[in-house]
């Protein structure tokens, strides 16, 4: 866990935030994480840099200037979706799109995405990538939530229940990578 202060109205509200978590399957990497502010940014881009990071997918409003990510060589790409909902159709084909082009030309690299908390938009659009490497929902799911408690809310576990793969992210030879993932 992490403690962070916000600033509401000029009084500073400390919030609990779950701590990034790295999940592999395959030959693909993510790191699940809330929104940093301007003020926390620089611990941002440490963890961002400590799973070699060089993407980040950012589905809610934008919360910090991606300015230093970028000089950082780190692409900041902006798809923001309603909270508490399932994405929309195109934009799950961009992520589909971007994770396989990703994954093919570096397997093992990581991809990050982050909503407001960590716990909804972020994990859904995971799910989506382990359902389109051929893991079924449950699992997909399942191995979720073991790293982010509390992830994923009905109206979206609904959406993934009935969401039907065409399996974009099956990859040839996909044992044939390093394997960069580390337990934790």
């Amino acid at each position: 866990m992490y403690k962070c202060v916000l600033h509401v109205k000029g009084q500073a509200v400390i919030m609990n935030r779950p701590a990034p978590v790295e999940l592999c399957h395959k030959n693909m990497r993510f790191l699940i994480t809330h929104n940093p502010t301007d003020s926390t940014l620089s611990s941002f881009v440490e963890d961002l840099k400590r799973y070699g990071a060089t993407t980040v997918v950012r589905v809610c409003e934008s919360t910090y200037d991606k300015t230093p990510l970028e000089n950082d060589g780190i692409t900041v790409v902006d798809w923001p979706f309603d909270d508490g909902a399932p994405p929309p159709s195109k934009l799950v084909d961009d992520w589909i799109s971007l994770l396989k082009k990703k994954f093919q030309e570096d397997p093992g690299s990581c991809v990050a995405v982050h909503c407001v908390a960590g716990l909804g938009r972020a994990p859904v659009l995971v799910a989506l990538a382990l359902i389109e490497s051929g893991m079924k929902y449950e699992d997909a799911i399942q191995l979720i939530r073991q790293k982010r408690r509390g992830a994923i809310n009905s109206k979206q576990l609904t959406y993934l229940e009935k969401y039907r793969s065409k399996q974009r992210l099956r990859f040839k030879d996909s044992h044939s990578h390093k394997n960069k993932c580390s337990i934790m």
